[in-house]
């Protein structure tokens, strides 16, 4: 068997997070040669979900396969990640997003963080004025046994309902995730998702507030970490840097892998992920379309 590449790595990891949540939840899935999909439930909010994970032989004949795909399962709303830019669903009424990298890094040491800066006089917080405060990140799971915080920011491995349902709000409103406002428990993190082997929740408190929080998925190859959210008001403080940095230090011997928003981009290099591709992301319907009816699957 051919040694998967970083970029496959990361891109199995994704599609395998999905299939494991397909597992929960009794959803429907179909795999084929390089791509896997999930049938979401109606009424989840979540889109049906398709993943690239190797880049085609015959981009057309893929497109075939999937287009024949969702209207098989009268897909309406629909999320498919290519990190080849081998497929164009434009013309089936699919709406291409911003690209995101696809970053990968080796297992290493955490580099340490830089000084913080002070804020200019009257407390004013910009791009080159970012408040200063002590960060600490605290790993707390089955064998840490807690820990005690040392300084203004702690990160912990969520474990009680209190802190697993303090992820799911941080992560809807920090993202935010629109169709998901006003945040509901268990809407965009169902009970079953928070104790699936693998899947670890992370929360950041700033004095003992929730402010930030992500999670990461262990599939036994590399870690991916997913919805890295701090809340606006808490931003440019080094929080999400603090639970990659957790993340991080609990996977040691795990490449890490993920896709980077713009905003993320600067603090996943300086961490020492390295872009392996860029990722298309296909929805639909797309923005401003109306309702598609029930033969408008693409």
């Amino acid at each position: 068997m051919e040694p998967r590449s970083r970029l496959e790595l990361a891109n199995d990891n994704a599609a395998g997070q999905w299939l494991a949540l397909a597992g929960v939840e009794g959803w429907e899935t179909r795999s084929g040669t390089g791509w896997a999909a999930v049938r979401c439930g109606d009424g989840t909010g979540n889109a049906h979900q398709v993943q690239l994970t190797r880049a085609p032989a015959d981009a057309a004949e893929l497109t075939g396969q999937l287009v024949a795909l969702f209207r098989e399962w009268d897909t309406r709303w629909l999320s498919l990640v290519d990190p080849y830019g081998a497929v164009d669903l434009s013309r089936f009424g699919c709406e291409r997003t911003l690209p995101t990298p696809v970053m990968v890094r080796d297992p290493g040491p955490v580099p340490s963080r830089p000084g913080g800066r002070r804020a200019a006089a009257g407390g004013a917080v910009g791009p080159t004025a970012v408040e200063e405060v002590a960060v600490a990140a605290v790993v707390v799971g089955p064998e840490a046994g807690g820990a005690a915080v040392v300084g203004a920011v702690e990160v912990v491995e969520a474990a009680t309902e209190g802190e697993l349902a303090d992820v799911e709000r941080v992560v809807v409103e920090g993202f935010p995730v629109a169709p998901r406002l006003p945040w509901r428990r268990g809407a965009t993190f169902p009970a079953g998702w928070d104790v699936l082997a693998g899947r670890r929740s992370w929360l950041a408190r700033l004095r003992g507030e929730p402010v930030g929080a992500c999670v990461s998925w262990d599939d036994g190859a590399s870690v991916g970490v997913y919805w890295v959210a701090v809340l606006p008001e808490h931003r440019s403080r080094g929080i999400a840097r603090e639970l990659m940095a957790a993340v991080l230090r609990a996977h040691p011997d795990r490449p890490a892998v993920l896709s980077a928003t713009l905003l993320g981009e600067p603090l996943y290099r300086r961490l020492g992920f390295v872009e392996q591709g860029v990722a298309t992301w296909w929805r639909y319907p797309g923005t401003g379309m109306g309702a598609p009816g029930p033969t408008a699957a693409p």
